[in-house]
C-alpha cells in the first residue's frame, strides 16, 4: 500500500510552500500531487514554478502528479490547464471534466480526482477508455459504495484502475463560484486581497452556539474534522485500496506521514490520531465514535 501527499488545499506564501515540499522529499511518501485545485487567483506559485518544483521532486524518485482546478470558470484557466497537460512529463489529476477532455485529446494518462463525481461503474469504464489510471472516490463515498462499484466494474470485465482513498485531512465538501472567504470578510471576490493566505488551515466557522463546524477555504467549504482512516487500514487492504491520500496541513505533517508509514507496515490496528470519518461507514460525515 502506497502513501500519497495530496494537493495543497490552502494558500500559503511562496517560500513556505517551497520549503514544505522540499522537506517532503525526505518523507516516506511514494506520490506527490502538485498544483492549485481551489482558486486560480492564488498565484504565489505560477504554472512555471509548479512545473519546476515537479521536476525537482521527480528527481528524488517519487511519482509526481500535476493537480488541476476543481472548478474551471474562465478561458485563462483553460490555458493553464492546457499548459499543464501539454508538458507531458507527468500524470494529471483531473478534477473537472475539462481536464478529462484535454487528456483524452492529447493521449495523457490521468487520475480521476475526488471532485470528478464518479458514482457508477459505467462512468468509471468510460473514463478508463479515456486514459484513467487511478481513481480517487469522492469524500462522501463510503466503503460499501466503493466496494459495490468495484465489484460491478470487474464483473463486466474491466481492469480496475488504481484505487486511492483519502485517509487523512479535512474533507472538501463543496465548491462554488462564490468566494466564501471574501464574503466572510465582507470584501468583493475580485478585490479579495488574497486574504485566505492568512488562514493556512482554512478559516474556522462555528455555529451560533460556538461549536466548531466548518472551515472556509476560498471557494471551497471543508469539514472541521480532520478525517483519519488509520484504524480502518485492515478493511482498506481487504477492499483492495492501493494508495492512502494524506492532505497537507500547516503543522505536524511529517509526523502524520510517519504515523501512516508505520501503520501500513504493521499488523496491529493503528491508533486514531484524527477524527473518525462517518462517510466511510455509511453514516453522517460528522458522526464520531470508535
Amino acid at each position: 500500500m502506497k502513501l500519497s501527499l495530496g494537493p495543497l488545499q490552502y494558500f500559503w506564501p511562496r517560500e513556505r510552500t517551497l520549503a514544505f515540499y522540499r522537506e517532503a522529499i525526505h518523507w516516506p511518501v511514494d506520490i506527490v500531487y502538485l498544483g492549485e485545485t481551489v482558486c486560480s487567483k492564488r498565484r504565489e506559485l505560477r504554472t512555471a514554478d509548479w512545473l519546476a518544483l515537479a521536476e525537482e521532486l521527480a528527481a528524488s524518485g517519487k511519482q509526481i502528479v500535476l493537480s488541476t482546478l476543481a472548478l474551471i470558470e474562465a478561458e485563462s484557466e483553460l490555458s493553464v490547464l492546457d499548459r499543464q497537460i501539454s508538458h507531458g512529463g507527468f500524470w494529471i489529476e483531473a478534477n473537472d471534466l475539462s481536464a478529462v477532455q484535454l487528456c483524452r485529446e492529447k493521449g495523457r494518462p490521468f487520475v480521476a480526482g475526488p471532485s470528478l463525481n464518479v458514482y457508477n461503474h459505467r462512468a468509471l469504464a468510460m473514463l478508463v477508455e479515456d486514459g484513467l489510471r487511478r481513481w480517487v472516490p469522492g469524500v462522501e463515498q463510503g466503503r460499501t459504495l466503493v466496494g459495490e462499484l468495484k465489484e460491478a466494474f470487474v464483473a463486466e470485465g474491466g481492469a480496475m484502475p488504481e484505487l486511492e482513498v483519502t485517509a487523512w485531512g479535512r474533507l472538501p465538501l463543496s465548491y462554488s463560484a462564490r468566494c466564501f472567504t471574501a464574503r466572510a470578510l465582507d470584501v468583493p471576490k475580485d478585490q479579495c486581497g488574497f486574504r485566505c493566505i492568512d488562514y493556512p488551515d482554512g478559516m474556522p466557522l462555528a455555529t451560533r452556539e460556538g461549536r466548531p463546524f466548518l472551515r472556509i477555504n476560498g471557494i471551497s467549504v471543508q469539514g472541521e474534522e480532520t478525517t483519519d482512516l488509520g484504524p480502518e487500514l485492515p478493511e482498506l487492504r481487504a477492499l483492495g485500496v492501493d494508495i492512502l491520500r494524506l492532505y497537507p496541513q500547516a503543522e505536524g505533517m511529517e509526523a502524520v506521514v510517519r504515523h501512516f508509514d508505520e501503520a501500513r507496515d504493521s499488523a496491529a490496528v493503528a491508533p486514531r490520531i484524527g477524527e473518525r470519518n462517518g462517510y466511510w461507514h455509511g453514516e453522517p460525515g460528522m458522526r464520531m465514535g470508535a
